[in-house]
């Protein structure tokens, strides 16, 4: 049975035995000396190696060749692979305040990613991609925002943002009662009481949650995703499903936006976080589609055996 809660666990890249930073960094830099670059073997070394061991190499590179490592990998590499290797250099939050920063900034707001990092991450994390936000953009995430959303749904991210969810265990009577006031303001209301939607959802802790969804389909005999399908509209559809889909299996949820879509950010974030059920939770899903992780996807399965030709 897939794990109920979140299923932060652990990595798919656990720390590489015998790791020695100055000699990847010196692997790395005579992969790209002289005339082209050997991509295979930047791509099989830094996908064996753990965001934390990364981070190290990228410092080992400057203590022993003199320079910045994602500085040369950009002046080699280029196209989805460039954009692969630089993401699998950078911290978590970093990463993640940098594509919250472009999907606000770039042309149009990409909603989808902002969705995607504020649903799923716990408070400590936003906390963090929040500070790290304002060092790296000198500005305030909640104010952007602000300034490019609208709605119920800019409510909804505002609610996430302040990383303020509750971390109680369950309340048994309490989540009875919350599922009661869903049902009131959605299913059993003329209209939608979507004020009551998103102070449940996005302030209970996630056992909680868990409980709360479990209590509705007693009372309603169909699971709070079906509700909220046609209950709401648009991007709060869009941004309350993802809560729940987290709430109940953060795996399941990245397993289902990789089979839809092969982003880098997806690759990324099942490789240098905490997501290493994500090939169960995959298999789980879609087994009929399982040739995806061994023929496209190995980053995330078996690192080393990934091949550079197919991100040209």
């Amino acid at each position: 049975m897939a794990a109920r809660g979140g299923g932060r666990t652990r990595g798919t890249i656990h720390d590489f035995p015998g790791f020695d930073a100055n000699q990847d960094a010196e692997i790395l830099h005579k992969a790209m000396k002289g005339f082209g670059t050997d991509e295979d073997i930047i791509l099989d070394l830094l996908t064996q190696r753990s965001n934390a061991q990364r981070q190290d190499i990228i410092i080992g590179y400057k203590t022993v060749i003199g320079k910045d490592l994602v500085d040369d990998l950009k002046s080699e590499l280029s196209g989805t692979f460039e954009s692969l290797i630089v993401a699998l250099l950078l911290p978590p939050h970093r990463y993640d305040a940098k594509e919250l920063h472009d999907a606000i900034k770039g042309v149009g707001t990409s909603e989808d990613i902002l969705v995607e990092i504020l649903a799923s991450r716990n408070n400590d994390e936003i906390h963090r991609i929040v500070e790290v936000y304002k060092e790296d953009f000198e500005s305030d995430l909640e104010e952007d925002l602000t300034s490019d959303t609208s709605g119920y749904f800019e409510r909804v991210l505002v609610s996430l943002v302040q990383g303020n969810r509750s971390e109680a265990e369950a309340d048994p009577s309490q989540a009875e009662e919350d599922a009661k006031a869903l049902y009131e303001a959605g299913e059993n209301a003329w209209g939608t009481d979507e004020e009551r939607f998103i102070s449940i959802i996005c302030s209970r802790s996630i056992p909680h949650l868990l409980a709360v969804f479990d209590a509705y389909k007693k009372i309603n005999d169909i699971d709070l995703e079906d509700s909220i399908a046609s209950e709401c509209s648009g991007n709060l559809q869009v941004v309350m499903l993802a809560i729940v889909k987290c709430v109940k299996n953060i795996p399941a949820y990245f397993a289902e936006k990789l089979y839809n879509s092969m982003k880098v950010r997806y690759i990324w974030y099942i490789n240098s976080l905490q997501v290493g059920s994500f090939p169960a939770a995959f298999l789980r899903w879609y087994p009929l589609n399982s040739f995806i992780l061994f023929l496209m996807f190995p980053l995330v399965l078996a690192p080393g055996c990934l091949n550079t030709t197919w991100f040209s």
